[in-house]
């Protein structure tokens, strides 16, 4: 048997070989991206790659080789793609995306619709971005907690609607114990809430086990509850705001389970547009329900040097154990990295929608 030091040399010298070789295939994979510019010929050929994974596969022997040479290809693949795509980029032939570039949300005129009633934590959100005189009705909207995670919902609206998110905000969730003026906490018997806030305050209500805890729509709508039946008895959990808004006095403050728990929410609108300095993308897409099909989705990506702060899947509806995907990532729409990446999911994903740069 030959000493590893000799089997590395041998390795190096056939690694010499492909790498040269690598070099060679990516030179004729241009002149390949070059021909399909001029002729405008798509970049992602399914039918032609399952050949070629065919053919490479009937080269070998025995089937760790074979599924070895396979993913091996499927790499040389991608990134002969990924050169191609860059080509039609610096060519402009990705083709206008259908945003505008805005300097600036005009604030002081914005007509602002925000979720919930009077109280709630998205009114509180919408003031913090537009300002207290903001012009607004019951769209600001929770799009994800940082302990109770994405608000599923809402990633089905923005699916479902065309509406795109212009801006963030961040929000301290700050749960409060609330009841009438002049009420005491040996008067409290029943306490209202979210499903959600009464979880993320389970530490300080489990103190009290005598107390009632009653699931409502929302924190402000436990709020008004309280203030309308007008029973000392009751008492809301929900912010100081909303407290505020309703006339309650706050018997606990900062009764969260997680003094660091806060919510993002987002503002959407109907125009497609996006700030100059806008940093971050939200995008949907589907993927055929095949094995290896998101990793490579996520090449794009990791290539493109895109950093990627979230993703989740959602059912298709009317598809049963089908998903799309929702992705955020850091970039702007101007970006030669973003245009690459987006020139890249458009060919290989299905039903790509840019949801927003904000």
């Amino acid at each position: 048997m030959e000493s590893l030091e000799v089997l590395r040399k041998e390795l190096d010298r056939i690694d010499d070989q492909i790498a040269a070789l690598y070099e060679q295939r990516m030179d004729v994979c241009g002149q390949v991206g070059e021909y399909k510019v001029k002729t405008g010929r798509k970049v992602f050929d399914r039918q032609r790659e399952k050949e070629k994974l065919s053919d490479v596969a009937s080269k070998v022997s025995g089937d760790f080789n074979k599924k070895g040479i396979q993913e091996v290809y499927q790499q040389l693949m991608s990134m002969s793609r990924k050169l191609q795509y860059q080509q039609l980029v610096e060519a402009g032939a990705l083709g206008r995306l259908p945003f505008i570039r805005i300097d600036g949300i005009d604030k002081e005129n914005a007509r602002v619709v925000f979720q919930g009633t009077e109280g709630a934590y998205g009114q509180a959100a919408m003031q913090q971005y537009f300002g207290k005189e903001v012009n607004c009705f019951h769209v600001v909207l929770p799009i994800e907690n940082s302990t109770a995670g994405p608000v599923i919902e809402m990633y089905d609206l923005l699916d479902e609607f065309e509406n795109y998110i212009v801006a963030e905000t961040i929000l301290p969730v700050v749960h409060t114990l609330a009841g009438l003026p002049g009420a005491k906490l040996s008067d409290i018997s029943r306490v209202y809430s979210k499903t959600e806030a009464l979880m993320q305050t389970s530490r300080f209500l489990d103190d009290h086990p005598d107390w009632q805890r009653i699931s409502v729509v929302n924190t402000a709508v436990a709020a008004k509850k309280v203030l309308e039946e007008n029973d000392i008895s009751q008492a809301a959990v929900g912010s100081d705001y909303a407290a505020d808004v309703h006339g309650l006095s706050v018997l606990v403050d900062g009764i969260n389970d997680d003094a660091d728990n806060s919510t993002r929410f987002i503002v959407v609108t109907n125009q497609k547009v996006y700030l100059k300095d806008a940093s971050k993308i939200s995008i949907r897409f589907e993927l055929p329900h095949r094995s290896g099909s998101l990793y490579g989705i996520l090449s794009h990506f990791i290539y493109n040097d895109l950093n990627m702060t979230r993703i989740e899947s959602r059912p298709v509806k009317g598809r049963p154990w089908e998903y799309c995907f929702f992705v955020d990532f850091e970039g702007n729409l101007e970006d030669p990295a973003v245009k690459n990446a987006i020139r890249g999911l458009r060919e290989e994903a299905q039903n790509l929608k840019i949801l927003g740069n904000y």
